[in-house]
């Protein structure tokens, strides 16, 4: 999922590799100028604002921004005793913001190749009300702009089976290709037995790319398909189709059998502070 994260150049476990003849260091840290306007809102007050923000990609991490010192609210950070140490940036200093503690951070003395980071400061994304680029809200963490979906239409022929039974077969499924993943395919409804679903009561995770998906259980495999009802508008199209998880039901595509590929397993988003499903009802159909 973008660049440091899931199979990202910079994760852990890379789906490709840089072609270099020696070794690169155990873990990459890349920065990056945001080139949008970021705000931060906190106890109905925006407490920063910027043009100028600095994006860190860290391996196993979503991308933080760092925002100048300049842009921030004055009094807006009281500084606290506490300090951590960050192996290759150094000692992090911490702070409250207006009463929530560990509420923000910088590094204090960065290394000379990590100059970019001096006098900048990052927001704890859950102890804040909300972030925005301009004046829409940006939800789940900082938009990586390494993270792409692509959906395309296909005429191959998709068919799901538990046992004998057929679940669903389609000639028109939606392929949908997400940075670090491996393609997913979504199924109309109206190719789908849908007798064969059962809803999972109270089972739902959160994307901020595609929205809030509920899920399904065939037989006793709860998670065995999932849906984005009400997608975002960026991913309408899967809006409503179904996809099947290949280590739970049988999925064939054009008659080969697909298999869950290694590095698949995402952790799932909470919703962000304040954010209900409703606002993200809301969301959905600006």
């Amino acid at each position: 999922m973008g660049l440091a994260w899931q199979q990202g150049p910079l994760s852990a476990k890379p789906v490709g590799r840089f072609l270099t003849p020696a070794p690169l260091p155990e873990r990459l840290i890349f920065a990056e100028r945001l080139r949008r306007r970021m705000r931060v809102r906190l106890g109905g007050e925006w407490i920063a604002d910027s043009e100028d923000v600095l994006l860190l990609h860290e391996q196993g991490h979503y991308p933080v921004a760092y925002f100048p010192r300049e842009d921030v609210e004055v009094g807006v950070l009281a500084a606290t005793s506490r300090t951590t140490k960050h192996a290759q940036l150094g000692v992090t200093a911490w702070f409250t913001v207006r009463g929530a503690e560990r509420a923000a951070w910088e590094f204090a003395e960065p290394p000379e190749h990590a100059s970019e980071l001096r006098g900048r400061v990052a927001f704890a994304w859950r102890a804040m009300d909300a972030f925005f680029e301009e004046d829409e809200r940006i939800v789940g963490h900082a938009a990586d702009p390494y993270h792409r979906i692509d959906i395309r239409r296909t005429s191959r022929h998709l068919r799901v089976t538990d046992g004998d039974r057929v679940i669903a077969d389609s000639r028109r499924p939606l392929v949908l290709y997400e940075s670090g993943f491996a393609p997913r395919w979504y199924v109309p409804r109206e190719d789908v037995d849908l007798t064969a679903l059962e809803p999972v009561e109270g089972q739902q995770t959160f994307c901020p790319y595609k929205g809030l998906a509920g899920y399904f259980a065939i037989d006793d495999r709860a998670g065995a398909a999932w849906s984005y009802p009400d997608a975002w508008p960026e991913v309408g199209q899967i809006a409503g189709h179904i996809s099947f998880e290949p280590d739970k039901v049988d999925v064939f595509l054009d008659g080969k059998q697909l298999h869950l590929e290694p590095g698949q397993s995402v952790i799932p988003h909470g919703l962000d502070r304040g954010l209900d499903v409703d606002e993200i009802a809301e969301r959905t159909h600006q």
